[in-house]
């Protein structure tokens, strides 16, 4: 079995690095053969969310363009297409319904309500070209549709009756707790993102202050975004790499994934939460859509609705070490049973058998 994979991004894209390409060993196992093609590539991603440079961007989106279309021919070569969230970013499924017509079994997978109009401010200039709607005409022309979420899967199958959802996962054996603790004075409270949900941090804004003042020896570490807050001098920005991501991530001794309820967030998976149990920190997430499901509060990770709730909860776990610990122990194993890439591998290949062996 050949498998072409057509992914937005490069494997700096976290979605695609988690949709995808961590299960691509377990493929080589099962003497499956592979090509990744992204849209963008390492050079365009670099830049893709910096303000301005727009002649660059417009250079590098001219040459990802051609290869697109190349990959029309490439397809001819392999026996499934496999579209992570969409083909090409702008109009609507043109390359999906060639690929399509060539009568290739199509899977579509997704993990965001792509569906809904949703630009970064970086980007907001190219709103007017971005088509969500298409998205229900790629799920009509799949043979099976993998959606990460039950919320995602119930909107497919409004138009696709093949749905099936796998959670989003992480390598357990690659993000796995230090070993040994590090001893260290203060208390480091984490989020890791993106300038597209920096936004989400400032809904806190109050907490963090408040908890500042109460706890001396706390600090804020931000990880793949500038949370700038003049009212906070404990605020920590370090830009995102996929060579620092471990290391950076094991500085938290508690992790936050802070987010409004919309029908927007409703359909995100809850990857920060997975990241943080997977490494052994207690989670403090927004109570809404899928965090509801991986997190049994007070056991394996904590739920917050509204200022209370949030102080409340980050300020148990930085009084309480053992809490901490407990917590973190909990939430690791919550992640190795269900939402690891070892525990979902056989699923996400028996989704691509089941394709080829046209059921």
């Amino acid at each position: 079995m050949r498998i072409l994979f057509i992914v937005p991004y490069p494997l700096e894209g976290a979605s695609n690095r988690i949709r995808v390409e961590q299960f691509l060993p377990y493929l080589k196992l099962r003497g499956i053969t592979y090509k990744v093609r992204p849209f963008i590539n390492r050079r365009f991603y670099r830049i893709l969310y910096l303000p301005s440079r727009y002649i660059e961007k417009t250079f590098w989106f001219v040459m990802c363009t051609l290869n697109r279309i190349l990959d029309i021919i490439r397809a001819l070569r392999y026996d499934i297409i496999f579209i992570h969230r969409e083909v090409y970013p702008f109009g609507g499924p043109i390359i999906e319904a060639v690929l399509y017509k060539i009568g290739k079994p199509i899977i579509f997978d997704f993990d965001d309500a792509i569906f809904l109009p949703n630009t970064s401010r970086q980007n907001i200039y190219i709103d007017m070209f971005k088509n969500p709607d298409k998205v229900h005409g790629i799920i009509r022309m799949s043979n099976l549709v993998i959606a990460g979420n039950e919320y995602l899967g119930s909107y497919a199958l409004r138009f696709n009756k093949n749905v099936i959802v796998i959670p989003s996962s992480i390598d357990t054996e690659k993000y796995r707790p230090m070993q040994t603790k590090v001893e260290r004075d203060g208390i480091v409270v984490g989020w890791i993102g993106s300038n597209t949900t920096k936004v989400f941090l400032y809904d806190i804004e109050d907490v963090f202050v408040k908890l500042s003042r109460k706890f001396k020896n706390l600090s804020f570490k931000i990880v793949g975004a500038k949370f700038e807050c003049p009212r906070l001098n404990n605020v920590i920005n370090k830009e995102w790499s996929l060579e620092d991501e471990i290391k950076d991530l094991q500085d938290f001794d508690i992790g936050i994934m802070p987010m409004p309820d919309n029908d927007w967030t409703r359909g995100k998976c809850g990857f920060k939460a997975i990241l943080y149990m997977a490494l052994g920190i207690p989670a403090v997430c927004s109570s809404i859509g899928v965090n509801r499901t991986i997190i049994k509060d007070g056991v394996n990770g904590f739920l917050a609705a509204g200022h209370d709730e949030w102080l409340d909860r980050l300020s148990k776990l930085i009084e309480d070490e053992a809490l901490r610990e407990k917590v973190g122990l909990e939430g690791r194993k919550t992640i190795e049973a269900f939402y690891s890439v070892k525990a979902n591998s056989s699923k996400f290949i028996e989704a691509l058998t089941s394709v080829s062996d046209g059921k």
